[in-house]
C-alpha cells in the first residue's frame, strides 16, 4: 500500500483546517500573499496536497495554511507580521522557515522534500548512479543518472537494473528467469512489442524516467510473468510552461540518431512529447560446430548421418533506421478530474545481409563446402491510442480510474536464400533450391481498465477493479522454393499456412492493505478468466500434419482457464533504517502466439524452430523474502526466494528424421511443458557514498534450478546453479568530469541439454556538464572488451553441438544532451539562495 493512503487522508482534515484558519485570518486585512513551490527531492517532480502552516510569533493562536495545487504550488495571504512558516507532506521531512517578517510578498521558490524513512510502505536509498525506492510491492530504480545508458537505448538502459539481465539476443530475464512481463506505464504496450523485447532496442533510453522491478506483484497487476513485472515508466514533465530536452548522439559501428523530450503546460491543460529518430548499424557473427551420431528411429530402425561434422561460420550486417513519437495531452476538466490521451507510432526499416559459410566432413575429411547468402528486409507500423481518466471524489484519496487503449502492429518480412557450392569432393550432383519467404504479421490488442480506491480510518486502504486485455495475431507465412533445372519457383504447401491466433484475459481483483504499529500488510486477490485461441490454415490435413511434424496438431483449438491469483505483502520496520519483507503471489506465463504456431521458422536449412499447439500455460508459486538496513554512507539489501512452478516451459533440440538435399540431419528446436520447474535464489546489494566525489554500487544474485518432465518418451529433468553479478563506479574529477563503469558478469549455467558459459561485459562512459550545466557532453564505451558472446554447447543422443553467438560488437558513442527550462537547475540555483541566506531552519 502507498503512502497516497496517508497523504489523502490527511488532507481531509488539512483542507478543514485551512478553512477554519481561513475563517479566523480574515479577521484582520491581508495584505501579503506567501507563495512557493513543493517538489520531491530525489524525482524532481510536484508534491500535490502538501501543507503549508504559518504561525504567528507575536500571537501563536494566531494559525493560516493551505495545501499545494497539481503542480506543487501554493498561494496564502496573510497580514503584516512575524511568521513560521512549516511545510509537510506525509512520509517526508518537514522544513521549517522561521521568524520570517512580512512587510511584502514573500516567494520561498522550490522547496524539495525528502522522504522520511519512517514512510508506512517505502525506504529511499540515495545515490548519484542508482536510486532506490523500496516499497511494499516493488523497486523502483531512477536511472535517468546513469551515465553509460546516455545515446543508447531502452535494453540498454534495462541492462544496468539491479535483479535485470539483458542477453545478447535482447532478451531480458529477472533473476535469471525470462518470463518475464514487460509494462509501459502500467499497461501492456505497443512500445514493449507486444512480447517482441527486440523493439525495447530501438527506443531511447533517455525516454524512461524510472523503473519498476516487480518480483512479488500486487493484485493491481496483471497475473502474467512467472518471473515477475518490469514497469517501464516515460517522462512527463509536470513543470509549467515549455521546458523539454533535445539528444544528438553518433558513434560506430555506424550509429546516429536525435530524439527530444518535449513538455508544455498551462493551468488547463498538459502537452508531452518524446520523439526521436534512429539510424544504426550492429554486426553480428556466429559459430556452430556440429558432430553427428547414428541413432535409432521411431521404428527401430539404424540411421546414418551422411555427414558426421558441420561447422557453420557467419557474418551478419545489419542497417536499421527506425522513428518512434508518444505525443499526448492531459486536461484538466475540473480541480478534481482530468483527460489524457496519447498516441504513439513507430516505424522501422530493417536490411540485414547474413553470409554463411558452411563445410562438411566424412570420417573427419573436409568433402564439400558451400556459401550461403540469407537478405532479409522488414518493413514495420506500430500505432497505439490510450485514452485515461480520472476522477477524485475528495481530497483524501477516494477516486475512479478509467483506461481505453487500442493497438495494431503490422510487420512485413522479405527473405531471399541463396546457397552456392563452392567445391564438392563428394561425386554426387548436388542442387540446393534458392528460396523466397514472405512473412506477414498482423497484432491488435485492446484494453479497458477500471480501477477504484477508497481509503477509510486512519491507516487504512481498499482497491478494487477490472481489466480486459484482447489480443489478436495473424501470421501469413508464404514459402516459394526453386525447381530444378527451370529457375521457376514453386509454392511449398507443407510448410505456407496462415496462423490465425487470440489471446483473451478478463481480470477482476480486489485487496485491501493496512498499517498497524510498525507492521504494515497489502492483501489481495485476483481472478482472470485466460482463453487461448487459435486456427492454423493449412493445405494439409490433420493426419499429414502428424506425419510431417512427428505429432498431432489441433488446427483449430479455443482452451480456457479460470484461476484465483492470491498477493500477500509485509513490511516490519525494524527501525528508522531498518526493514524486513515478505511477499507471496501465484502467477501465469501464457504461451505467445510464436511458441504455438507449429509451422517452422528457419535459422538456417538445418536449424528450425518449431512451435507447439499443445502448450498449456504454466502457473508458479513463488516468495520472497527481503531485508534492509541503512548507515549514513552504506546501504545494505538482501532477498531470499523460492518458485515451484508447474507446466514450465523448456525448449528442447530433436532430429525431426529429415535431411537436406545434400543429407544434413535436420534439427528442430520446439517448447514443451516440462512437469515441473523448483527455483531458488538469493540477490544482495550493496550501495556505498564514501566521499562526495565517489559512489560505488554493486549487486550479486545467486539462483538455481531444477526441472523434471519428458517428452516423446525422454527424460528431460536438469539441475541447473547460476549466478550473475555487477559494479558500478561513479567518480568525479577535476574539472567536475564524472567517469562511470559498469561490470556485468552471467556465470555458467547448465541447461537441459547443454551447458552455457560466462558472459563478461564492462562498459565506460565520461560525462562533462557545460553551457552553464544547461547541456552534457558523453563519451560511452559498451562492452569495452567486446566479450559479450554467448558461447554454448548442446548434446543430445544425435548429435552434439559447439556454438558461439555475438548479437552486437563492441560500440563507442558520443552524445550530446541541451536542456532548457529544467526544473532541476532552477531547483539548485533556488536551494543556494535559501542556503545562503542561512535563514531556513528545522528538518533537512
Amino acid at each position: 500500500m502507498t503512502t497516497k493512503i496517508f497523504r489523502r487522508i490527511s488532507c481531509t482534515l488539512i483542507l478543514l483546517f485551512s478553512f477554519i484558519f481561513t475563517v479566523n485570518a480574515q479577521s484582520s486585512d491581508a495584505e501579503y500573499t506567501i507563495s512557493g513551490n513543493v517538489i520531491d527531492d530525489d524525482l524532481e517532480v510536484p508534491l500535490e496536497y502538501a501543507t503549508i502552516s504559518v504561525t504567528n510569533v507575536n500571537n501563536p493562536q494566531d494559525v493560516t495554511g493551505g495545501v499545494t495545487d497539481l503542480e506543487g504550488n501554493f498561494s496564502i495571504e496573510v497580514s503584516q507580521g512575524t511568521y513560521n512558516i512549516k511545510v509537510e507532506f506525509i512520509s517526508y521531512e518537514s522544513k521549517n522557515f522561521n521568524n520570517r517578517n512580512i512587510n511584502s510578498d514573500l516567494d520561498l521558490g522550490t522547496i524539495p522534500l525528502g522522504v522520511s524513512s519512517s514512510s508506512l510502505d517505502e525506504v529511499v536509498v540515495r545515490a548519484e548512479t542508482t536510486q532506490v525506492d523500496v516499497r511494499l510491492d516493488k523497486k523502483i530504480y531512477n536511472i535517468g543518472k546513469d551515465l553509460t545508458t546516455q545515446g543508447g537505448t531502452v535494453s540498454d538502459a534495462l541492462n544496468n537494473v539491479p535483479s535485470v539481465s539483458v542477453d545478447v539476443e535482447g532478451g531480458i530475464s529477472l533473476r535469471g528467469n525470462e518470463n518475464v512481463r514487460i509494462l509501459i506505464n502500467g499497461k501492456p504496450s505497443a512500445m514493449a512489442g507486444f512480447g517482441d523485447t527486440n523493439v525495447l532496442s530501438q527506443l531511447p533510453a533517455d525516454a524512461i524516467e524510472r523503473v519498476e522491478v516487480i518480483t512479488s506483484p500486487s493484485a493491481r497487476y496483471g497475473a502474467e510473468g512467472t518471473a515477475g513485472i518490469l514497469n517501464i515508466i516515460l517522462r512527463k514533465e509536470k513543470t509549467l510552461g515549455l521546458n523539454g530536452s533535445l539528444t544528438l548522439n553518433g558513434g560506430i559501428p555506424a550509429v546516429a540518431g536525435i530524439s527530444a523530450n518535449l513538455n508544455y503546460r498551462t493551468e488547463n491543460f498538459n502537452l508531452f512529447t518524446t520523439t526521436g529518430y534512429r539510424y544504426y548499424d550492429a554486426p553480428g557473427n556466429s559459430y556452430n560446430n556440429t558432430e553427428y551420431f547414428t541413432y535409432t528411429n521411431e521404428e527401430g530402425e539404424l540411421v546414418e548421418p551422411r555427414f558426421d561434422r558441420l561447422i557453420e561460420d557467419s557474418e551478419t550486417e545489419r542497417l536499421n533506421r527506425g522513428f518512434n513519437t508518444n505525443v499526448g495531452m492531459e486536461y484538466y476538466i475540473t480541480e478534481n478530474s482530468s483527460i489524457t490521451g496519447s498516441i504513439f507510432f513507430r516505424t522501422g526499416e530493417d536490411e540485414d545481409l547474413t553470409t554463411n559459410i558452411t563445410e562438411r566432413f566424412i570420417d573427419s575429411d573436409l568433402v564439400q563446402g558451400t556459401t550461403r547468402t540469407e537478405r532479409q528486409e522488414e518493413e514495420d507500423e506500430s500505432y497505439q491510442f490510450s485514452l485515461n481518466y480520472i476522477n477524485r471524489f475528495d481530497d483524501n484519496g477516494h477516486q475512479l480510474t478509467a483506461d481505453l487503449q487500442y493497438e495494431d502492429d503490422n510487420e512485413t518480412q522479405f527473405t531471399f536464400l541463396d546457397e552456392n557450392i563452392d567445391f564438392d569432393e563428394t561425386g554426387e550432383s548436388l542442387f540446393i533450391p534458392r528460396e523466397r519467404v514472405v512473412t506477414q504479421e498482423t497484432q491488435k490488442e485492446y484494453l479497458a481498465q477500471a480501477d477504484y480506491v477508497l481509503p477509510f480510518g486512519e491507516d487504512s486502504q481498499f482497491e478494487a477493479g477490472y481489466r480486459g486485455n484482447f489480443e489478436n495475431e495473424v501470421t501469413d507465412y508464404q514459402l516459394e522454393q526453386e525447381e530444378e533445372g527451370t529457375n521457376v519457383f514453386l509454392f511449398n504447401e507443407n510448410l505456407s499456412n496462415i496462423f490465425d491466433y487470440s489471446e483473451n484475459v478478463n481480470a477482476l481483483y480486489t485487496q485491501y492493505g493496512t498499517k498497524l504499529g510498525d507492521f504494515s500488510f497489502l492483501l489481495g486477490l485476483r481472478l482472470e478468466n485466460t482463453q487461448l485461441k487459435g486456427d492454423i490454415d493449412s493445405e494439409l490435413t490433420e493426419n499429414e500434419l502428424l506425419e510431417e511434424f512427428g505429432f498431432p496438431i489441433d488446427t483449430e483449438f479455443d482452451k480456457n482457464y479460470l484461476g484465483l491469483f492470491p498477493t500477500l505483502n509485509l513490511i516490519y520496520e525494524l527501525g528508522e533504517e531498518e526493514n524486513i519483507t515478505l511477499g507471496y503471489n501465484r502467477r501465469i506465463n501464457r504461451p505467445r502466439g510464436w511458441f504455438i504456431n507449429p509451422f517452422p521458422s528457419r535459422s538456417s536449412r538445418t536449424n528450425v524452430f518449431q512451435g507447439n499447439p499443445n502448450l498449456d500455460p504454466a502457473f508458479s508459486h513463488a516468495f520472497d523474502l527481503g531485508y534492509l538496513k541503512r548507515w549514513e554512507k552504506l546501504t545494505f539489501t538482501s532477498s531470499v526466494y523460492y518458485q515451484h512452478e508447474i507446466d514450465a516451459f523448456e525448449r528442447v533440440q530433436q532430429s525431426t528424421g529429415e535431411q537436406t538435399a545434400e543429407g544434413v540431419d535436420i534439427i528442430r528446436t520446439i517448447p514443451i511443458n516440462l512437469s515441473t520447474n523448483d527455483r531458488t535464489g538469493g540477490e544482495l546489494g550493496l550501495l556505498y557514498n564514501p566521499a562526495d566525489w565517489l559512489r560505488l554500487n554493486g549487486s550479486f544474485n545467486f539462483f538455481q534450478f531444477e526441472t523434471n518432465g519428458e517428452f516423446n518418451g525422454e527424460n528431460y529433468g536438469a539441475k541447473n546453479t547460476s549466478w550473475f553479478a555487477r559494479f558500478s563506479s561513479k567518480v568525479t574529477l577535476p574539472a567536475q568530469i564524472d567517469w562511470q563503469t559498469n561490470a556485468f558478469y552471467r556465470g555458467p549455467s547448465e541447461e537441459v541439454q547443454g551447458e552455457t558459459e560466462g558472459i563478461l561485459s564492462i562498459d565506460l562512459a565520461l560525462s562533462k556538464e557545460i553551457l552553464n550545466e544547461n547541456a552534457t557532453i558523453s563519451l560511452n564505451a559498451r562492452d569495452l572488451l567486446n566479450s559479450r558472446k554467448r558461447e554454448s554447447y548442446t548434446t543430445t543422443e544425435f548429435f552434439n553441438r559447439e556454438s558461439r553467438f555475438q548479437w552486437r560488437q563492441r560500440q563507442v558513442t558520443v552524445s550530446f544532451i541541451y536542456r532548457f527550462n529544467q526544473q532541476k537547475r532552477e531547483q539548485e540555483r533556488r536551494e543556494e539562495e535559501e542556503n545562503g541566506d542561512g535563514d531556513m531552519g528545522g528538518d533537512f
